[in-house]
């Protein structure tokens, strides 16, 4: 359970954290760009303490992260919790070893991956979060936590820079978010 100060500090870091993100954000021919933040490095910082301080608390012993911006963020995360960095590749790509592999249900844009993890990355009783930008409709996540689960980790949840579940599947999943789609400005189709 998180003290008085943990939950100050934690405000205080998701503020500016939102603040920065929100200031980075736009969109380009009607597709959400959070790229911007990466080029900053002060925006950077803010959001990967965001995103590790949301479960600084939970035990967490391994983040992970889907390929390519799960990639950047999971194992920046991973640094600030001071923990290893478990990657999710999607279909192609050189990945050796023993694997687990899952077909996501269709994500936002009706499209199926195929997600694998090295079954060795993950050991029994560890505790793993997922970080990434976005988080829609949770079939990516869903797929993660399924093979998580098979190597014997727990699920400790997702930590992510935009929350645009439902209000059921947030919980579900554990997403913890810096903004919400909601609070996102609305596309005008000019920029």
């Amino acid at each position: 359970m998180l003290g008085l100060l943990s939950v100050h500090r934690l405000a205080i870091m998701m503020s500016k954290a939102r603040t920065l993100v929100l200031e980075h954000f736009r969109w380009i021919d009607g597709h959400a760009d959070v790229w911007q933040i990466f080029r900053d490095s002060a925006a950077l910082a803010a959001v990967v303490r965001g995103l590790a301080e949301s479960f600084r608390d939970d035990d967490v012993s391994a983040v992970c992260g889907i390929e390519s911006r799960g990639f950047l963020l999971g194992a920046a995360v991973a640094v600030e919790l001071g923990v290893g960095f478990v990657p999710v590749r999607k279909q192609e790509g050189i990945f050796p070893g023993a694997k687990i592999t899952r077909r996501s249900d269709p994500d936002y844009r009706g499209l199926r991956q195929e997600l694998r993890l090295q079954r060795a990355m993950v050991g029994s009783g560890e505790r793993v979060l997922l970080v990434d930008d976005w988080i829609e409709t949770g079939s990516q996540a869903a797929a993660v936590r399924s093979m998580v689960e098979e190597c014997g980790g727990h699920w400790a949840g997702c930590a992510v820079v935009v929350d645009q579940t439902t209000p059921a599947l947030g919980p579900t999943l554990g997403v913890r978010s810096i903004v919400t789609a909601a609070e996102l400005p609305a596309w005008d189709g000019w920029f």
